[in-house]
């Protein structure tokens, strides 16, 4: 059986410690974004490109991340 903890961090070409991190990181960024955009809703002239910004941020993080395990993957076959 695998182990949960380290599967997908593995499938992903990251180590569990790595995985976790980048997770959190990930995560912090999207609920700031998240925080700024709410507020932006309640006061349109706050934040007014911050909510945007952050998730274009976030797909290159999440683009960059998925080439890096695709290159790892064939290295390994």
């Amino acid at each position: 059986m695998r182990n949960p903890f380290t599967a997908h961090p593995r499938d992903v070409g990251e180590t569990y410690l790595e995985h976790g991190l980048f997770a959190c990181r990930y995560g912090m960024k999207m609920t700031l974004g998240g925080i700024a955009a709410f507020i932006h809703g309640v006061f349109p002239f706050l934040f007014q490109k911050t909510g945007s910004t952050v998730t274009r941020e976030l797909n290159e993080t999440l683009e960059q991340s998925a080439a890096r395990a695709a290159a790892k993957r064939r290295d390994v076959l």
